[in-house]
């Protein structure tokens, strides 16, 4: 369908909200929308109609998302990389970052290489960049990630893959404390990539030195990172008082406390919160052994943990993610489209084409019912998912 209408549902485009609503597609772009009473008729024109009860939301972007579907990034596989690709629009995510991890330098280069060579397939999640997220990190709260692999932030290195990913890295997450890491910093804010403080253990003001440095994000706040003191307000406080600091959070119930979310999202608001998933490649599938960046994973109730108990990434579903939030928090309609949406693709440098239902847009939109399960899923224009009706 090169040129077809959708119709009815609440339309949420940017700024206003048509119910119902119609969105014009042509060629995989936005090409008009607005109340369904103007909506084209012509007989050429295909119309798929939606129910008036269904939401029609820009389609989500993860921007720190490591596998699905038994697919990791770290495989650097472009088998993986599809995999994911035609796995998430069932959640409702339409593009991601594919997110690396901390593994030797040479795990690393092949993975960025492999992303370099990747071709989008039609009708799929668009992968619009990389998450770069590590190895210039602390040893202090490396997380899930191998210590061993850590390395100190070097802008040398950094210039070498990004060269070697096609230029491909959009986002990065460094511990900013550490010896080179606001040079680091300084230099991605010159190429226009998102610099973002994770598995780090800066201080209240070394925090605040990385932002005027060109530091704006925060990575998984709360987790893999310096805690917040009442002498000393640390890395999440830092986060939370920062008013240009974008937050991302994983919103499973597992990561972070369902009042420690609403407290981060009643100082951030959804101006500055990002909705992720960073799943693993268990998302999807049942519990049982799994692998992440070469170490042994459990995943039970679909909480994934290293053999030590430290949380190995999530299983986490966008759609889930969203329910979660709509639950913890008095977030409206529109602060779920800032958190899934228009945010991450702020961050992520894609707003000039992503994040909103806006003309000349990409035509990446999600219909969901009035409990945000995902019905349909269209990706530059191709319906990508669609669930099946008993």
């Amino acid at each position: 369908m090169n040129d077809y209408v959708i119709e009815g549902g609440s339309v949420y485009a940017e700024n206003v909200v048509f119910k119902p609503g119609f969105i014009r597609i042509t060629d995989g772009k936005i090409a008009a929308v607005g109340p369904i009473s103007q909506s084209p008729q012509h007989e050429s024109i295909e119309v798929l109609t939606v129910s008036d009860e269904t939401l029609v939301l820009p389609g989500a972007i993860d921007i720190h998302i490591h596998g699905a579907a038994g697919a990791d990034v770290m495989d650097a596989s472009l088998d993986s990389l599809h995999k994911m690709a035609a796995y998430l629009p069932s959640e409702g995510t339409t593009t991601f970052l594919a997110t690396t991890m901390t593994q030797q330098k040479e795990a690393i280069e092949k993975v960025l290489s492999c992303i370099a060579s990747y071709e989008q397939t039609p009708g799929t999640a668009e992968i619009a960049g990389i998450h770069l997220e590590g190895p210039f990190i602390s040893k202090k709260h490396p997380g899930a990630q191998p210590r061993d692999a850590i390395l100190k932030p070097d802008v040398s290195l950094f210039k070498r893959w990004h060269t070697l990913s096609g230029e491909k890295i959009r986002l990065v997450t460094l511990a900013p404390e550490e010896q080179n890491g606001l040079e680091l910093v300084s230099f991605l804010a010159q190429l226009h990539i998102t610099a973002s403080a994770g598995h780090t253990d800066s201080t209240f003001d070394q925090l605040n030195e990385a932002a005027k440095n060109g530091l704006t994000h925060i990575t998984h706040l709360y987790n893999g990172m310096r805690g917040m003191h009442h002498r000393e307000p640390g890395t999440v406080g830092g986060a939370l008082l920062h008013n240009g600091l974008y937050t991302e959070m994983i919103v499973d119930g597992i990561h972070i406390h369902p009042h420690m979310v609403r407290l981060a999202f009643n100082q951030k608001t959804a101006e500055r919160t990002v909705l992720i998933t960073d799943s693993m490649r268990a998302k999807g599938l049942p519990d049982g052994e799994y692998e992440l960046g070469g170490q042994a994973v459990s995943v039970t109730n679909g909480k994934a943990v290293l053999r030590d108990g430290t949380l190995a990434g999530s299983t986490l579903s966008m759609q889930k993610a969203i329910q979660n939030m709509r639950k913890f928090t008095d977030c409206t309609m529109q602060d779920i489209i800032k958190m899934t949406a228009e945010n991450p693709a702020k961050q992520a440098n894609l707003y000039d084409r992503k994040g909103s239902i806006t003309i000349g847009k990409d035509a990446d939109i999600v219909i969901y019912d009035k409990e945000f399960r995902v019905q349909k899923t269209i990706c530059r224009g191709m319906i990508a998912f669609q669930k099946e009706t008993k």
